[in-house]
């Protein structure tokens, strides 16, 4: 389970060990999310092989568990290694690479998850909201109606068992998402944006929604973004 950086503008060497290069190196076989940008991570690392002479099969939303990802796995079972790589951050988490690793599993094949950057977790980490008990809740819906309602869900549980509640939105409804937060969640819930983590243009704050409306929103459209409400 190879970690990719989250941020384009990010260097290798600034957000992932020495130790995953030489995982990588060993590799000629690679399970990603998307090719294009898997090849873009493994120049930018420069591993010492060919990135033409590799092999990739792309696991993404699109794939269909079974026949496809039992395809995938069968030169592992054969003996080969493979790696898996997400389209940024860590692999398994929030991303299709799980089915692959549920089928690893499955087949007793080891599965070895290597040290890298986390968005869900570097948000969590720089909120200072409950780190002890937390919630990752993927996508909200994207209905208003039906997203208030799971927005005043989430608040009820964040005061109630005092759990910080994570969530994302595809980057072009961001703002339609924190303007919603905004008008219906309460003043003095707490809310966290944590925009473009590891870039330089990295915005992670925490504000009560009260201040967050005396203030404004920072600028998040089209930005990958984490929320969080405590």
């Amino acid at each position: 389970m190879i970690p990719c950086p989250i941020s384009d503008s990010s260097a290798i060497e600034d957000v992932l060990p020495q130790g995953n290069k030489r995982v990588i190196d060993s590799l000629d076989y690679f399970i990603v999310e998307n090719v294009r940008s898997a090849r873009r991570f493994l120049s930018k690392a420069k591993i010492e092989r060919r990135i033409d002479d590799l092999e990739f099969v792309e696991l993404n939303e699109h794939t269909i568990a079974g026949q496809a990802v039992e395809a995938m796995i069968k030169p592992i079972v054969e003996g080969r290694s493979a790696g898996v790589i997400s389209e940024a951050g860590v692999p398994g988490v929030a991303d299709p690479g799980a089915l692959v690793v549920e089928a690893a599993h499955r087949k007793g094949i080891r599965v070895v998850p290597l040290v890298g950057p986390s968005s869900i977790l570097l948000a969590l980490m720089a909120s200072g909201l409950n780190g002890q008990s937390f919630a990752f809740n993927g996508y909200l819906p994207v209905k208003p109606p039906e997203r208030a309602k799971a927005l005043k869900a989430l608040e009820r549980k964040a005061v109630v068992e005092h759990q910080s509640q994570i969530f994302i939105e595809a980057p072009y409804r961001n703002v339609k998402l924190a303007e919603q937060i905004l008008t219906v969640c309460g003043a003095e819930c707490r809310l966290t944006i944590a925009c473009d983590i590891t870039s330089p243009d990295e915005v992670i704050q925490t504000l009560r929604v009260a201040e967050w409306r005396r203030r404004g929103l920072p600028d998040i459209a089209k930005r990958p973004t984490i929320f969080i409400i405590g």
